[in-house]
């Protein structure tokens, strides 16, 4: 049984983390948090996934050296500056880990740092220096304190994404909780994301690294927004074994329950990440069943929330099924369309609009009712195998222009 509890990166047992407003982004707005800190009271097992983008920000490469070991104790991270292909970012990015030792005493290569914002300007230190110490004071284990940190590292996010889970292993109570930022330069394979997860699971750094592996794929990687991949994306778990069961060091029944109880988790974040894609109104879920292979449902279903048509049809809830096959069909992945079934799902109900390839006659005002609810499920059935994916998208909308149109400025 997987439980969700309160307390987000803090319900696990021994981390704290905080969240205060230091000035990061000149003139930014003195009631918005810009600077996070997560901290264990011991030494964790660590893993991490960064984004695919061949050019990675400054924090990407000071992290993966950091981790090098697989431990680490904290994670310090920043919004409204991404520190990315800008004069001096790697040292910078190495001074704010720095900084971060200072404030608590511990060494710079116990940190993972992280930013987010914009590209290619040089962040500003001396508000993170300044604002580091009364960072530290407000470190707690409490809910509110992971509220901080949540707060802290969003962009053009307009809601926090924050969970935390229990789970039984071995025995023992394991808890894993964690905070996410992500609204717009969202394409599968880590777009524009940050997630800091913790746990009190003892497990293995091998076996830690390997969950991850096995989640990330199948839950971030199949996120999209609007088809761009960001610079400073990265995903990381720690774990410092304080819930006390016998620690996971092989793929047994222990492990399928912590990585079933972790991909929960990264489950609701990346839907909770394309929900409130940049102007989006709604969420859009397609899900690609009875394929040949789990891969090709994927790159299926990765066309149609992909698609800027299908996207555009579902803003304005029209209820034009063609898009989706059109979708498909160029998505090069094996299927036969006179195969091919589908609907439009949602909490208002369902309508059926294709079967074998064709389209049905349906309802256009129960269609409408269908494809104005907050999700709407786009189901695809391909009658050819026993494989499904799900990916997650949303709308596209005349906000999301305008957000773009001046984010610089």
């Amino acid at each position: 049984m997987i439980k969700e509890i309160a307390g987000g990166v803090c319900a696990a047992k021994g981390f704290t983390a905080a969240g205060v407003h230091c000035g990061v982004k000149e003139g930014s707005d003195p009631a918005k948090k810009d600077l996070a800190l997560i901290l264990s009271e011991t030494e964790c097992q660590a893993a991490a996934v960064y984004t695919t983008n061949r050019v990675k920000a400054a924090p990407i490469y000071v992290t993966m050296e950091h981790l090098e070991d697989g431990v680490c104790r904290g994670i310090i991270a920043n919004s409204g500056n991404a520190n990315a292909c800008a004069p001096e970012s790697h040292e910078n990015a190495l001074e704010m880990c720095t900084m971060a030792a200072t404030a608590t005493g511990l060494k710079a290569q116990d940190f993972v740092v992280a930013s987010t914002g914009v590209i290619g300007q040089t962040i500003r230190l001396a508000p993170i220096q300044a604002g580091l110490p009364g960072l530290v004071k407000e470190l707690a284990h409490s809910p509110e304190a992971s509220d901080a940190a949540a707060n802290a590292i969003m962009t053009t996010d307009t809601r926090k994404k924050e969970i935390a889970v229990a789970v039984e292993i071995g025995g023992k109570t394991v808890t894993i909780g964690a905070v996410a930022k992500g609204s717009g330069m969202i394409h599968p394979n880590m777009g524009t994301m940050l997630c800091f997860i913790t746990t009190d699971c003892a497990i293995t750094h091998e076996m830690l690294q390997d969950a991850l592996h096995e989640v990330v794929p199948r839950t971030f990687n199949r996120v999209t927004v609007d088809g761009d991949t960001s610079t400073n994306d990265m995903c990381v778990v720690l774990a410092n074994g304080l819930a006390d069961n016998e620690q996971i060091e092989w793929k047994d029944d222990d492990y399928a329950a912590f990585t079933q109880a972790l991909r929960y988790v990264c489950e609701q974040l990346a839907r909770a990440i394309a929900a409130d894609g940049e102007g989006a109104s709604r969420l859009i879920t397609c899900v690609v069943h009875h394929a040949r292979s789990e891969d090709s449902a994927e790159r299926l279903s990765k066309a149609v929330v992909g698609s800027a048509l299908v996207k555009a049809a579902m803003f304005g809830a029209d209820a034009n099924w063609g898009r989706v096959l059109c979708a498909i069909g160029y998505s090069k992945a094996p299927f036969r369309p006179e195969y091919v079934d589908m609907k439009f799902v949602s909490a208002a109900g369902e309508v059926a609009v294709c079967e074998k390839g064709t389209g049905l006659a349906f309802d256009e005002e129960l269609a409408k009712k269908v494809l104005t609810q907050e999700e709407v499920i786009i189901d695809v059935c391909l009658n050819e195998g026993d494989h499904e994916a799900t990916c997650w998208g949303c709308d596209l909308t005349y906000d999301y222009v305008k957000i773009n149109g001046d984010y610089r400025t």
